[in-house]
């Protein structure tokens, strides 16, 4: 992997927040083929990045010689001159990446309503789409309705598996696998640079493994990495029930003031049917929320 991909954060720079990326815009005519992949989805270490690859139709063929697939199925070094082979034509090639940040996932999930992980990524996608195929995970048929409603006029293709189908999604998963891998590989913790600047001593190293639950690394990683008190470095995706569970385990437990007041704790709890994601507090007091204006 080349010392600095231009998707991921600098040298000595904390990824403390969600970014994009924008490689320079060809200049070929349209119309255009647009591709969508994302790397990070499972793991509970590090970014979830969303990754979108781009040319003019006329240039279909010679994107079909240039050997992108499926991420996964590649080594990271042919991942690495592939990146490097999407930059290679600016004037026809072009791509994109939308990094989530793991804090942003977490404070995403963590929150009451909760933003689970599959809007999260519709977001992320609709950021970054103009001409599109997607590689779904979930129902292909209501995502590629609810795309087309959102952006009428242009036709999708939803589809499991998109990135071994066609060419530009595979180009798509080696720009979000490649950036996910230099951000993981790379890693500033946020936590060991103090408001000063100085460094911060005692923090655990940079996770090297995939950042999946399964994975012996990972799981040694946060194993030995957690702090009774304050839990893991912004790394982690806390909202992830491997963590939930280890913290649960081996960290202190916390009593909240409103422990034990059950009443007041219903008061805030989310209502059902009609009333679903409004609590009763809110409800009383006929606090409607801009979403539902």
């Amino acid at each position: 992997m080349p010392d600095q991909i231009p998707s991921a954060p600098g040298p000595s720079t904390p990824l403390t927040e969600s970014y994009t990326y924008h490689s320079k815009l060809p200049t070929a005519a349209g119309p255009y083929i647009l591709g969508v992949d994302e790397a990070g989805r499972g793991p509970v270490l590090g970014p979830l990045v969303y990754g979108v690859a781009y040319c003019p139709v006329a240039y279909k063929e010679q994107l079909e010689e240039l050997g992108f697939a499926d991420s996964k199925t590649l080594t990271p070094e042919i991942r690495s001159t592939l990146l490097t082979t999407l930059d290679s034509d600016p004037d026809n090639l072009a791509w994109s990446v939308q990094v989530i940040s793991p804090q942003a996932i977490s404070s995403g999930m963590l929150r009451r309503p909760p933003i689970n992980l599959n809007v999260q990524s519709q977001d992320a996608t609709i950021l970054l789409i103009r001409e599109v195929y997607v590689d779904a995970l979930g129902s292909t048929t209501t995502y590629q309705a609810y795309l087309s409603g959102l952006f009428p006029g242009i036709e999708f293709t939803v589809t499991n598996q998109a990135d071994s189908k066609f060419k530009v999604v595979g180009a798509a998963s080696v720009a979000a696998k490649v950036t996910r891998d230099a951000c993981l590989e790379s890693w500033v913790f946020e936590e060991s640079i103090a408001e000063d600047g100085t460094p911060v001593s005692g923090l655990p190293e940079a996770a090297v493994s995939s950042g999946y639950p399964s994975d012996p690394k990972t799981q040694a990683w946060l194993k030995n990495s957690i702090e009774p008190t304050f839990g893991y470095p912004k790394l982690v995706r806390f909202s992830w029930t491997t963590v939930k569970l280890l913290l649960e385990k081996n960290a202190h437990a916390v009593k909240w003031t409103d422990e034990g007041q059950a009443s007041l704790v219903k008061a805030f709890e989310s209502g059902k049917g009609r009333e679903k994601d409004r609590c009763a507090v809110a409800k009383d007091l006929k606090i409607v929320s801009v979403g539902m204006l």
